[in-house]
């Protein structure tokens, strides 16, 4: 049974530094910045190497929750550090914390939520796992596979390409709307509605 007075704890992946701003690979800190904006308030560094920010999410009144909206300033292959770090300093229960991530196994355009599983190869998921155990949510975010023989580094540490970032904003906030509906209605409203 959940303590209900515990945070949410949303952990965008990324890496740090601004040549990585608009790397593919750092779409989980587009939408982290996109839900701070939503909840008003600034990112501040915590001592968990973590760049933080509390609010509350959802519609005024009894069915907003609380969240800490985190981004780790450890690269992308240690995300698990400060998100333990994170979970304990805020007391949040593992099936509390909902990471947002890159996923090529989806079409970009595409969000698949989900409780628990596999890394699928993502460093920053497997680094979290390896921390934490696999039970937390993850919000994915398609960016798609590499095209031809491209290697899949290479690509996630690519910027989205112009077509992409066309839409880009607007699967954002999609994005943040997913985690947004996964606090507030629970996971399975928000898979029946954003797995599509």
């Amino acid at each position: 049974m959940t303590d209900d007075s515990s945070p949410w704890l949303i952990v965008g992946l990324g890496n740090p530094g601004p040549e990585y701003a608009g790397n593919r690979h750092n779409v989980g800190f587009m939408v982290a910045d996109l839900l701070a904006e939503r909840v008003g308030g600034k990112f501040k560094a915590h001592k968990a190497r973590a760049q933080v920010v509390e609010g509350r999410l959802g519609a005024p009144g009894p069915s907003s929750r609380r969240v800490v909206i985190a981004k780790p300033m450890s690269f992308m292959n240690l995300s698990g550090g400060p998100t333990v770090a994170l979970r304990d300093f805020y007391k949040v229960p593992a099936e509390r914390v909902v990471a947002v991530h890159d996923e090529l196994d989806i079409d970009f355009g595409q969000l698949r939520l989900k409780l628990g599983g596999g890394d699928n190869g993502h460093n920053g998921l497997k680094s979290i796992t390896k921390a934490m155990g696999p039970d937390y949510c993850r919000v994915r975010f398609g960016i798609g596979r590499p095209p031809g023989r491209m290697q899949v580094a290479d690509f996630v540490l690519k910027d989205f390409s112009s077509t992409e970032r066309k839409d880009l904003a607007f699967e954002v906030d999609r994005a943040a709307d997913a985690v947004e509906s996964l606090i507030v209605d629970g996971l399975e409203r928000a898979q029946s509605f954003y797995n599509s």
